[in-house]
């Protein structure tokens, strides 16, 4: 069982940073695959980006890619967003997700994917 928990975001103006944060309990989180998704309003939940059980391997939305990047510590048992030249399509709630890994190198790029999530945090970025 991980349990997740988000935080770090906020009002930001277009062109703007903020780094997300998702802790996670459990002693196994290092066996565990990460990702981050977000959901606008009306929309579905979508991937932004994932990292494999290593730390390694990354994976990235088209739309992200350049300008977000994600990492993880896993001392700290911590998968980390930053978010960097951000615009106001970004706007969204970003969940963190989890699930095991069954292997150190994978990633996942679907919600289907994941067996456990945060409550979300609100990312606002403003014209």
């Amino acid at each position: 069982q991980v349990q997740l928990v988000e935080s770090g975001g906020g009002l930001v103006q277009a062109g703007g940073s903020l780094r997300l944060s998702c802790a996670a309990s459990g002693r196994t989180f290092g066996s565990y695959a990460m990702g981050w998704f977000r959901q606008a309003p009306g929309k579905e939940r979508d991937i932004v980006a994932a990292i494999s059980w290593s730390g390694g391997n990354t994976y990235y939305a088209d739309s992200v890619k350049g300008r977000f990047t994600v990492s993880r510590d896993n001392t700290k048992n911590t998968v980390y967003l930053q978010m960097n030249s951000l615009k106001p399509e970004d706007t969204a709630v970003y969940y963190c997700a989890a699930r095991a890994a069954v292997s150190y190198s994978r990633t996942y790029a679907t919600s289907y994917d994941y067996a456990y999530w945060g409550q979300g945090t609100q990312v606002t970025v403003s014209s």
